[in-house]
């Protein structure tokens, strides 16, 4: 499960103070091949995928069982020891004894107050080495999004948090799941987001349809817990998929990559990650999935938009944080 940016480190699940007696050992071989690669597909698709991503700092923290290294960090704290410059990586390394479970794949400010990746290795994390860079792309794009000027004000004047001032109602909001009225409209709004045909004015007739019967049985802050987290995870599933199909079109990875054990081409990832959106969209259950059922839904409705309204991504920060004005404002053609 993805952690939101606001979540203090104090409320993960910690291994414990760093030992600072002991030397962190070397980026193991593996992790820095799989590393390297979602750094250089960042590098090259970032600013193509979204306008505004290629300019701000992208950090990560790539947590094994035993050490955590952290590059391209503009504030590192004291005890991440140097390991030099990585000659693989393009960057300087640094390191300390593990802190944060090898389990995770989150962006929060998890070193001196910076909004960092932490991700643990394909093994923890049970990705295949493909996914598993998709997955830092995702978790570099949530960057993207908190980097903007009034993320947080607008994210506040969203009024959910109550007297929470952890961030963990971005988790725990109670939305009703278990809802009967409200599990039916998800799962319409789902079967017409799923549709092949979801790009042609009917099709768009039935999503807009489905969102305003759901709307209908949500209260008003219910509605906007939902359209936050389309706005934020939907679109980084979306943002998730489509860097695997660019990569799949880009200058292939390395032979060290492709060596890996896991290894499988980038369109071959793709396919399967578009056909895993097709399949939770027509096999989604509220009631089951929880939180996790507006991943799909917002990737799709970004899907959606990105075929009807190619200047979405520009106004996609406008306003507060929701996709429904955006495609309110869409009509095939434009």
């Amino acid at each position: 499960m993805r952690l939101s940016v606001a979540i203090l480190c104090a409320t993960l699940l910690l291994g414990g103070p760093p030992a600072a007696a002991q030397a962190p050992p070397p980026m193991p071989s593996a992790e820095r091949v799989r590393l390297a690669e979602a750094l250089r597909l960042g590098d090259a698709l970032r600013e193509r995928l979204w306008p505004g991503w290629g300019s701000i700092a992208t950090p990560v923290l790539l947590v094994t069982d035993h050490a955590e290294y952290l590059v391209a960090h503009p504030r590192p704290t004291p005890e991440f020891r140097s390991l030099g410059r990585d000659a693989l990586l393009g960057r300087e390394v640094l390191a300390r004894p593990r802190v944060f479970e090898p389990t995770l794949l989150a962006a929060f400010p998890a070193v001196n107050g910076v909004p960092t990746v932490v991700v643990g290795t394909p093994e923890r994390t049970g990705k295949r080495s493909a996914e598993w860079v998709a997955s830092v792309l995702h978790e570099q794009f949530h960057l993207w999004q908190y980097s903007l000027p009034d993320y947080y004000a607008r994210v506040a004047a969203l009024g959910l948090a109550g007297d929470d001032s952890t961030g963990r109602w971005m988790l725990e909001f109670p939305f009703p799941y278990d809802s009967p009225p409200v599990g039916r409209a998800v799962e319409r709004l789902a079967s017409a987001l799923a549709r092949p045909a979801a790009r042609d004015t009917p099709a768009l007739s039935g999503v807009r349809a489905a969102r305003g019967a759901l709307r209908s049985v949500l209260t008003p802050a219910e509605e906007r817990y939902l359209e936050f987290q389309l706005w934020q995870e939907g679109t980084a599933r979306f943002i998730e998929i489509m860097a695997v199909r660019a990569a799949a079109a880009a200058e292939p990875p390395d032979s060290a990559f492709r060596a890996l054990p896991d290894y499988e081409p980038y369109r071959s990832t793709a396919d399967r990650l578009e056909r895993r959106l097709r399949d939770q969209l027509q096999g989604l259950r509220l009631d089951r999935d929880r939180r996790t059922a507006f991943y799909p839904l917002g990737a799709a409705l970004a899907r959606l938009l990105d075929t009807l309204r190619p200047d979405w991504k520009r106004r996609y920060a406008d306003g507060p944080p929701r996709l429904d004005h955006l495609l309110e404002g869409s009509s095939t053609g434009r």
